[in-house]
């Protein structure tokens, strides 16, 4: 296997077969926004009697894909991975039928679906209340994984993709800054010049014979600029079940902690592995404490479901009452996380419909409901289904190493199967010469609109965004596609 070609699938998303879950207060504006009539002013208001459009040329979104998705029932993921034991997952190339037609760049960018929890913590006077909505975005940001059984199109190096959602308050921007390892660095600020959003990601994976892990790598930093803040944080580890037999499903565990390195303040928060009989499975639950660790607030839900949080006090008190109500007894944790090893296949525990609700608690988030024909959609969200849209005139704004741009992704989405195979082996042909030809006259690549720097509040390596981007000077692109 060729070290240029790289796996994903550990950090896409496996899981149940319902979603489920309303839209929030705060969605259903955000819905109303996505409906606005074209003859409606948007939150830029109008220019010459029409809507004004967005610096990416949209006006409003799709909400379907060209061509359903093509069936993986012929397929095994383990005839790809019983020839591969042994070597690093990061070079193994699977069949584009396991892909999804989105870059794992544009996969980043579903961070943003849930954007109005960042609005709402740039609004709230009160620390606390800012960090239960920065933890609220935090568990959020990897709710869209949940059934997404395709894995992202590696991104080439160099590759970028931009988004700008004028109804939604900001642009984002990201590139792949280096292809072995994988790292894809992006960078996310308000229109409004309220908040940036910015990190890294290079996933470390492990297989360990029936399941994938991903371990996150690298800092998520968000800034709230109205209140001189800074909250950092890394993802939960990713673990995709029956990739050799039986029904994909993914599941998150974990400790993550969000720091306020303004306020000292810190959030606590444990993906909980599912368990031997399924009770912990998507349950996520933490508190929050200020810099003398004192607990303010306890947090409780799933990540493919909601987020709720009370006070300590009312927490503890329901805990013991369901105690005495005959709880059945909790396994030591070494014991539930022990799987049988002679199992054909680790069958994904029934999913509880809800999360069980404690009087007295405040939704934090909850998650969107998946468009109707979401199945037929490779299970994307309506964010999701709007990310690769091209429409007329956009070629010539993007920068010429956007995903959009890209034929096998392009192809793929349109049906085109055969020929968007053939593209993705071309591309990844041109990628491998390039970089032999770089070896052989001694060049070194250089990232366009990142560069490897100290995250400033962690202290730890992080690549940051170098600026310019959207002054849209495109000459000195490379030539990727």
């Amino acid at each position: 296997m060729n070290s240029e070609e790289e796996f994903y699938d550990a950090v896409t998303g496996f899981d149940s077969d319902n979603s489920s879950g309303d839209f929030s207060e705060a969605n259903h504006k955000v819905a109303e926004m996505l409906d606005l009539d074209p003859h409606q002013s948007n939150r830029t208001g109008k220019h010459n009697g029409e809507t004004e459009i967005q610096e990416n040329g949209i006006k409003r979104h799709r909400t379907s894909l060209p061509a359903p998705m093509f069936s993986r029932s012929d397929f095994s993921v383990w005839s790809i991975l019983k020839k591969c034991i042994g070597l690093e997952l990061s070079k193994i190339t699977m069949p584009i039928v396991f892909n999804e037609p989105l870059s794992f760049l544009q996969r980043i960018t579903e961070y943003m679906e849930h954007i109005y929890l960042i609005n709402k913590a740039c609004s709230h006077a009160d620390p606390l209340e800012r960090m239960q909505a920065v933890a609220a975005f935090a568990v959020s940001a990897v709710a869209s994984q949940w059934e997404r059984t395709g894995k992202p199109f590696n991104p080439l190096l160099g590759e970028t993709y931009e988004l700008t959602r004028e109804d939604l308050g900001f642009r984002f921007i990201s590139e792949q800054v280096s292809h072995h390892p994988p790292i894809s660095a992006f960078y996310s600020e308000g229109l409004n010049k309220d908040f940036i959003f910015h990190g890294s990601i290079y996933p470390k994976l492990k297989f360990w014979g029936k399941s994938i892990e991903a371990e996150p790598r690298g800092t998520i930093t968000l800034e709230l600029l109205k209140h001189n803040e800074a909250y950092t944080w890394t993802n939960p580890t990713c673990c995709v079940h029956n990739v050799i037999i039986g029904k994909l499903w993914l599941e998150q565990y974990g400790m993550v902690e969000i720091v306020n390195h303004s306020t000292g303040d810190k959030c606590v928060l444990n993906f909980k592995p599912c368990g031997l009989f399924g009770k912990e499975l998507h349950r996520v639950e933490g508190y929050i404490q200020d810099k003398n660790r004192k607990k303010l607030c306890i947090i409780y839900g799933k990540w493919t479901e909601c987020l709720w949080c009370t006070d300590p006090t009312t927490y503890e008190t329901y805990k013991k009452n369901e105690k005495r109500g005959g709880e059945q007894k909790k396994l030591k944790p070494s014991e539930d996380v022990i799987k049988s090893e002679n199992d054909e296949a680790d069958d994904m525990p029934e999913v509880q419909d809800t999360v069980q609700f404690i009087p007295g608690s405040k939704l934090l988030w909850r998650i969107n409901c998946r468009p109707p024909n979401s199945s037929q959609m490779y299970n994307f969200t309506s964010f999701a289904v709007s990310l690769n849209e091209l429409e007329k005139g956009m070629e010539a704004i993007l920068a010429p190493t956007d995903c959009r741009l890209r034929p096998d992704i392009r192809n793929m989405e349109n049906g085109n199967m055969d020929v968007a195979s053939k593209e993705k082996e071309r591309l990844e042909e041109k990628q491998r010469a390039a970089r032999k030809e770089r070896a052989k006259d001694e060049v070194e690549w250089h990232t366009r609109w990142f560069h490897q720097g100290t995250n400033p509040y962690t202290g730890t390596s992080d690549w940051l965004y170098s600026g310019g981007y959207f002054d849209r000077n495109f000459s000195d692109c490379p030539d990727i596609y």
